[in-house]
């Protein structure tokens, strides 16, 4: 059986990669909807064509709305009203739908995925090759993905993810989740807290090089000590800290974080201002 999909913001960067992976398979017929010239241009790329927004929204059995999280809310008023009853919304980010953005239609389902992206910890490829896959999503390499149904039946939670390890093939694992849990994650856990440190760590090795380090020494140490303490931290190994270390972790950790900021940053007020700001 053929699923129609309609397939907003098709030109843009998730788009684009949505695109690159259901062109090919037969059981989607694909419309693809474009209105910028520089993603039409990238469609063209491609061998497509844009499709005008009624003629694609005709009879589609899932509608992807993979536009930036500040237009979802317009672009689901403008969309979802003329879905056809007990087809779906694929959203690409949670926080749209936690904020309570999305129009209001009871007839329809809402479903979020998103990537895990591939791991550093069992990645199948080296990532020091000459294009490595940092994304997922291309057919290399596997990743995992996380799912929530925001409405609708039960039973559609499965077309969802069908659909899902569809757009993010090859796929692992696929974490059935709630809205609220996916926001936990994301932009919680992952940007809010993994991005923030990622960026300090940046600045710490900028500083380093600034006061006289040679920077690949720099690098190197610093890129080989990822991998050391990410398995020690974790539990991947049995190899602990030195006494001297682990010493050198606990004071620091003091002037780096204020005591309660985890119950700051994963507070529901928080979480409710930041998909607000987002969406």
């Amino acid at each position: 059986m053929t699923v129609s999909v309609a397939l907003f913001g098709a030109g843009g960067k998730m788009g684009c990669r949505i695109t690159d992976q259901l062109k090919d398979y037969d059981r989607y017929d694909v419309r693809y909807v474009e209105p910028s010239d520089s993603g039409r241009e990238r469609l063209a790329e491609r061998g497509l064509s844009a499709t005008p927004e009624n003629e694609a929204l005709d009879g589609a059995d899932i509608v992807v709305l993979a536009v930036p999280d500040d237009l979802i809310g317009t672009v689901s008023e403008d969309v979802v009203p003329q879905m056809d009853r007990g087809s779906m919304v694929v959203l690409l980010d949670p926080a749209a739908a936690y904020a309570g953005k999305l129009y209001e239609r009871a007839d329809i389902s809402y479903f979020i995925t998103h990537p895990a992206h591939p791991s550093i910890v069992d990645a199948n490829s080296s990532l020091s090759g000459d294009n490595p896959d940092w994304f997922g999503g291309q057919g290399r390499e596997e990743q995992d993905i996380v799912c929530a149904l925001h409405q609708g039946p039960n039973e559609d939670y499965d077309r969802g993810e069908a659909f899902a390890r569809d757009i993010y093939a090859p796929v692992r694992r696929a974490h059935e989740l709630t809205t609220e849990q996916m926001v936990v994650l994301e932009p919680a856990l992952v940007e809010m807290v993994l991005g923030s440190c990622l960026y300090a760590i940046r600045e710490a090795h900028e500083h380093a090089v600034d006061i006289g380090v040679p920077e690949q020494a720099a690098k190197d140490f610093l890129f080989g000590h990822f991998r050391v303490e990410l398995g020690i931290v974790f539990g991947f190994t049995d190899f602990p800290f030195s006494d001297g270390a682990q010493e050198a972790i606990e004071q620091t950790k003091q002037d780096i974080f204020v005591s309660d900021w985890k119950e700051t940053v994963f507070s529901e007020e928080r979480l409710d201002e930041v998909t607000s700001e987002i969406a």
